[in-house]
């Protein structure tokens, strides 16, 4: 475990050990905070829940002293909330039954400085170890600037790692801004309501941000029910609830695009449509 920083932590629900943990992951997910990963990259966990073939690694990448509080945690010091909040994952994790849990905790103020290469490294080090499929982070217009640092940070550690040993595929999901600014033939959208019971007790888990602070509880199904209804206005729904995403594929395939580009354009393609579609009405 020397390889790793010695703030970085790791949960193993099942108690295997940590090479078998990493080694077996196939779908990873590295996202800001505690409950990001089950409001944004729930995909993830149902893809890999009681699949014997299938494991999901999550990562947490600050270390959730800045995390909002009220209610009976209204005097929590940062101190405390660090604590509940990694016991509060460890128990997401447990539940969901994932293959490893890691938690980075970094303060949001080094996720944030484009100087830090510590975060990349330590990213860049767990995609080596555990080699996955498919990884799910923030998408590149969230209006949360860690999210944006974690985001931009695990597309860097990506682009040191041979082509060979990359992902197939990179996905950003939605945390901090929906994703209706995409094109609907750009989304890659999410069939998460096969198990509802899970999804819910998953967020549910957290109970320090939602008691008295933010009911993402209700926000996170709600999104994805919302989803589900409005994705198309002639065809019945394909699904109860659904969380959009968008393929962040090419910038690991590619290291010579620019991610503001990237990004500018798919906001371009929509300005356009919204364009076009009110000009051949006039």
């Amino acid at each position: 475990m020397n390889k790793y920083n010695k703030n970085t932590e790791f949960y193993i629900p099942d108690n295997v050990d940590f090479e078998t943990a990493i080694k077996r992951t196939t779908h990873m997910a590295v996202l800001a905070h505690h409950d990001d990963i089950e409001i944004g990259a729930i995909d993830g966990v149902l893809q890999t829940f009681q699949k014997p073939d299938k494991w999901f690694f999550g990562v947490v990448v600050t270390d959730g002293s800045g995390s909002s509080r009220g209610g009976n945690y209204a005097h929590y010091t940062n101190e405390e909330m660090m604590k509940v909040r990694n016991l509060e994952q460890k128990k997401a994790a447990y539940l969901g039954e994932y293959g490893l849990q890691a938690f980075i905790n970094s303060p949001s103020s080094q996720t944030k400085d484009p100087n830090d290469k510590e975060v990349i490294k330590e990213i860049k080090q767990m995609i080596l170890d555990a080699n996955p499929e498919v990884i799910y982070t923030h998408n590149l217009a969230d209006k949360h600037d860690t999210h944006i640092g974690v985001v931009t940070k695990t597309i860097r550690a990506i682009r040191e790692i041979p082509m060979e040993l990359r992902p197939k595929k990179l996905y950003a999901v939605e945390v901090w801004r929906d994703l209706d600014w995409l094109n609907d033939e750009e989304k890659v959208a999410f069939s998460v309501g096969g198990r509802p019971n899970l999804t819910n007790s998953l967020v549910e888990v957290f109970d320090s941000q939602i008691d008295g602070a933010k009911r993402y509880d209700l926000a996170a199904i709600g999104r994805r029910l919302a989803n589900a209804t409005f994705s198309n206005a002639h065809a019945v729904d394909q699904s109860d609830q659904v969380v959009n995403g968008m393929d962040l594929t090419p910038l690991i395939l590619d290291d010579s695009i620019d991610m503001v580009t990237f990004i500018l354009e798919a906001i371009d393609r929509f300005k356009l449509d919204v364009e076009n579609k009110i000009r051949k009405m006039l």
